[in-house]
């Protein structure tokens, strides 16, 4: 929230089913507005809107002394973008904020808003964020140089006040998706967030028939117990499609953050990627009914908690990611294996504060 210039005409916030997108809404109307009836929620969700227009509406609520709409779900109308930009272009005293899939991809995929729309992603919780709602601290975020540079400082900064590994095991189970405060069935709910996710984020932004519905999950569930490169062509027969859909299906749920893609530096789809890892490491555990690797969870926590600010490929040998093109990582357990490289960063898991190029892995969870 508070990243968000709110004085933008139009706003844009995206993110995966679960992450709290609605609730930042109601948080954001109720702090800055209260019982102010210049500021209303709408959900194009309500069946109203099959018979009003979203451009009617906003222009009877501006007439109305209405002066900030909220959005939500604005995909679920069809011709959103072209009536988000006729608002936009003739009601000038109208603030819009909406919030829409992972999937929608408003500046490149969308030339109706693009140059109009300020546009944000709205991600699950760090682990930083998680430590701050659990043990009532405030720990700001740092950047991956200043974590480099000063980790040993920044950590024993925060375990002077909480023992990070405490939570830590916690968070990779179920601290990304806010709903786990609820305290419902936290597995239960992820498995029917997931086919949400399959549902409205791929099926109907993307208009693919629903009698390949199985097809898709099959291949979710097939990722997420694989190991090592893929293997496209045995893919394609498991699932009966070609390489080419298997391709576009793999870009699909990566589109619906379920999936995250990892290819050597110069190469990105359509070519096939060189590993592929689960979003973040929630959803390892409802979908891995084998038991669950223990360096494929640390890669995952690695790789989510960097992806949105940060690029990572393929490391050289024994590097498991070179990030920005710059720094090469290894992710282990508390002991490194074999020698120590120096021109290697080494994330472990299990330690509290780390000395020189020796880095805890929680720590990186601190970069948002």
């Amino acid at each position: 929230m508070d990243e968000i210039n709110w004085d933008n005409r139009l706003i844009g916030i995206t993110g995966s089913r679960g992450v709290g997108k609605t609730t930042l809404l109601l948080q954001y109307a109720k702090e800055n507005f209260g019982t102010d009836r210049s500021c209303l929620y709408i959900n194009m969700n309500h069946l109203y809107f099959t018979e009003c227009t979203l451009f009617d509406f906003a222009k009877e609520f501006s007439q109305n002394g209405g002066k900030t709409l909220l959005i939500d779900q604005v995909f679920k109308y069809p011709k959103w973008s072209e009536e988000l930009k006729l608002c936009y272009e003739t009601i000038p005293n109208l603030h819009i904020v909406f919030t829409g899939s992972s999937a929608m991809r408003l500046n490149e995929e969308n030339p109706v808003l693009s140059g109009i729309v300020d546009s944000y992603y709205l991600r699950g919780f760090s682990f930083r964020e998680y430590i701050n709602k659990m043990s009532h601290t405030d720990f700001k975020s740092f950047t991956l140089e200043e974590i480099i540079s000063n980790h040993k400082e920044i950590a024993t900064s925060i375990c002077s006040k909480v023992d990070p590994n405490r939570f830590f095991q916690d968070y990779l189970r179920h601290g990304y998706y806010p709903f786990f405060l609820e305290k419902r069935n936290f597995s239960e709910t992820l498995i029917k967030t997931i086919n949400f996710m399959i549902e409205s984020d791929i099926f109907f932004l993307k208009q693919i028939e629903l009698s390949y519905y199985h097809k898709i999950r099959r291949l979710l569930y097939l990722l997420a117990n694989s190991t090592g490169p893929l293997n496209i062509s045995q893919i394609s027969i498991d699932i009966d499609t070609s390489r080419a859909t298997v391709m576009n299906y793999i870009k699909y749920l990566k589109d619906a953050r379920l999936i995250n893609m990892l290819y050597p530096v110069g190469e990105d789809f359509p070519k096939k990627p060189a590993l592929v890892y689960l979003h973040n490491t929630n959803l390892i555990y409802p979908l891995q009914l084998n038991q669950t690797d223990d360096l494929i969870v640390r890669e995952t926590f690695f790789y989510n908690t960097l992806f949105k600010d940060y690029k990572l490929n393929v490391g050289g040998k024994n590097v498991h990611f070179l990030v920005n093109e710059k720094y090469n990582f290894r992710i282990e357990g508390a002991n490194i294996k074999g020698k120590n490289n120096s021109d290697v960063i080494y994330a472990l898991d299990g330690i509290n504060i780390g000395s020189g190029n020796l880095i805890p892995l929680w720590l990186f969870g601190f970069l948002y």
